[in-house]
């Protein structure tokens, strides 16, 4: 998830002996826990419910102060500072944006710069550049109420505003559960563009073992009473749990989460024929036929897709036809194997379109060949530990 050349502007982040003991209650919510996040690297807290993962994430924010140990951001012991300064310093997200629903997509942005202090250009500026950054267009999206968005978007938003300070540290809880399965997918491949660009050390509260093992540069798998049962990549949980509790629990999800560690990036992509709305269709049909393909990519002026009709649909009229398809199927580099099946699956298609990080057409990937890689990794799981696992049936579903 990380790159040796970019420059990091995370902080890391470091709790020592830190508990949480509430009042009444004979077992503490969080035990005495030791954990050292590095800077610039996405960490996610895992468990089952009651675990005390959301109450360890909000404590490094002290939204829930704890009762023992100290908190470290970067070399700062936090533990004593203002609480509310302190939060103004630490991106922190959650489901559905958490977006003020009467203030516009530019006021919930602005809304700690303010606090801050930046003057109006500044905040303008950033704004900008957040929404950019996030893959929403500023003059379409600057001034529109939550209401009006969808609930990717409004999460898109809620990223951004948590962004705006340029904190060293994000903290998301279950950012991304409110959302259907594909705008899912997409958010989180932005979330591992955005992350590839700014760098910072970002902690995130999943209940979904696959996502956590996509996200994570590390995983946190914590038992009851947030006891650490194992923290390391996801490639070494998956290859060597740490002990019943941890094999237990990733359980029957392991052979789907090792598709998680076979990216789109990591397989060939097929070429595309791109074409823009009123473009001469005899022209666009040529190219393609002289390319050796039976459709086309329709891309906007900034080369982000609109549809893929066949040349037969292309030849229907003059000229490239300006439609777009609400359900594109579309992935990122980022996105898992097993994303790019879901997405096949979800749009009955046999096929999906590839887009960068900014969203622009790259390439394409057949189900064909998604499917050999998945079959060659069922094949290994099989032998390693006998678990049928839902991409079998996604198999069967797809011939």
């Amino acid at each position: 998830m990380t790159d040796t050349d970019r420059t990091v502007s995370g902080a890391s982040i470091r709790l020592d002996g830190v508990v949480k003991q509430y009042r009444g209650q004979t077992k503490p919510a969080v035990q005495k826990i030791d954990l050292e996040i590095e800077a610039g690297h996405i960490v996610a807290f895992v468990g089952p419910s009651g675990c005390g993962k959301t109450t360890t994430l909000k404590m490094i924010n002290r939204l829930i102060e704890p009762t023992e140990g100290r908190l470290f951001i970067g070399d700062r012991d936090v533990t004593g500072e203002d609480p509310d300064k302190l939060r103004q310093s630490i991106g922190y997200v959650i489901q559905a944006g958490g977006l003020f629903p009467h203030w516009s997509v530019q006021k919930n942005i602005g809304a700690i710069p303010r606090v801050l202090g930046w003057d109006k250009k500044r905040i303008a500026e950033r704004t900008e550049y957040l929404l950019d950054l996030v893959g929403l267009d500023a003059d379409t999206f600057r001034d529109r109420l939550p209401k009006d968005m969808s609930g990717g978007q409004q999460q898109r938003v809620g990223v951004a505003r948590a962004l705006a300070a340029d904190p060293p540290v994000l903290l998301m809880d279950e950012p991304f559960s409110a959302v259907d399965p594909i705008t899912r997918v997409r958010l989180q491949d932005s979330l591992i563009a955005i992350q590839h660009e700014v760098a910072k050390t970002i902690v995130i509260v999943t209940h979904d073992f696959e996502e956590a093992t996509k996200l994570g540069d590390k995983v946190l798998i914590l038992s009851e009473g947030g006891k650490i049962e194992q923290y390391a990549t996801p490639e070494e949980i998956l290859a060597k749990p740490a002990n019943a509790f941890v094999e237990e629990f990733i359980g029957s999800g392991a052979t789907l989460a090792h598709l998680t560690l076979s990216r789109v990036k990591d397989v060939e992509h097929e070429p595309v024929v791109t074409a823009r709305v009123g473009d001469s269709s005899q022209e666009v049909i040529g190219r393609a036929r002289a390319a050796g393909v039976t459709w086309i990519v329709v891309v906007d002026e900034h080369g982000k897709p609109r549809s893929w009709p066949s040349l037969d649909e292309v030849a229907t009229n003059d000229t490239v036809s300006d439609y777009i398809d609400p359900r594109l199927p579309v992935v990122a580099p980022s996105s898992t194997l097993n994303d790019a099946l879901d997405v096949m699956l979800a749009a009955s298609q046999g096929g999906v379109v590839v887009t960068d990080g900014r969203g622009v057409v790259t390439g394409s990937l057949t189900i064909k060949t998604v499917m050999s890689v998945v079959r060659g990794q069922l094949d290994e799981a099989r032998e390693g530990d006998g678990h049928v696992s839902y991409t079998q049936h996604a198999e069967g579903s797809a011939t």
